[in-house]
């Protein structure tokens, strides 16, 4: 990273306290040197931080191939997303459909439910075992969809999915119509 003199200058005299400028005693030299190390020495930590967090961004359908009823449930049922075009980082699960931060930041989260037939369906986007936003249609006849989306702020650990909810009927077919896609906006 690159810092203009003018800057560096702004900075090291906005972090002399207003008592020291008060007393009418501009900085010495070595006040400024210990400034402009401290700061260096912080700039290069968040240099090596963000370095360290490796990209994290899945898309994942339901339907590896062919067509895929799900449904009615008879209670809410995590869905298992198994047609995982991209999972960056690996923290979605395919075995489990669970998406598992691995670092601290800000995460923005889509998800899409369709279903067919006159069945309705309704769904939630689940933080560790909260339901976070939710998303729902039923009509009298044909194709229909819903979806939401939602950026959360997660710790190490939490865990993101989508569960269909009781008496709800999900679809998906080759077009991949029912989908959840995440991905790490920035590490806090």
């Amino acid at each position: 990273m690159k810092i203009s003199g003018s800057l560096t200058l702004l900075l090291l005299l906005g972090s002399v306290s207003a008592q020291e400028t008060s007393e009418s005693n501009p900085p010495t030299p070595s006040d400024l040197y210990a400034a402009l190390k401290e700061m260096t020495a912080s700039l290069v930590q968040l240099k090596a931080d963000m370095a360290t967090v490796q990209p994290v961004a899945f898309s994942a359908s339901l339907a590896v191939e062919g067509e895929l009823h799900i449904g009615p449930v008879p209670s809410d049922t995590p869905l298992i997303y198994r047609h995982v075009p991209t999972n960056i980082g690996n923290a979605y699960n395919t075995t489990t459909g669970v998406f598992t931060a691995p670092v601290r930041g800000a995460y923005h989260f889509e998800f899409h439910i369709n279903s067919a037939n006159s069945r309705s369906t309704a769904a939630f986007l689940v933080k560790n075992s909260e339901n976070v936003f939710a998303a729902h249609e039923s009509q009298p006849a044909h194709f229909m969809s819903s979806s939401n989306g939602v950026t959360l702020l997660l710790e190490v650990g939490d865990k993101v999915f989508v569960r269909l909810a009781a008496t709800s009927h999900v679809f998906d077919n080759f077009n991949h119509h029912t989908t959840f896609s995440g991905h790490l906006l920035f590490p806090m």
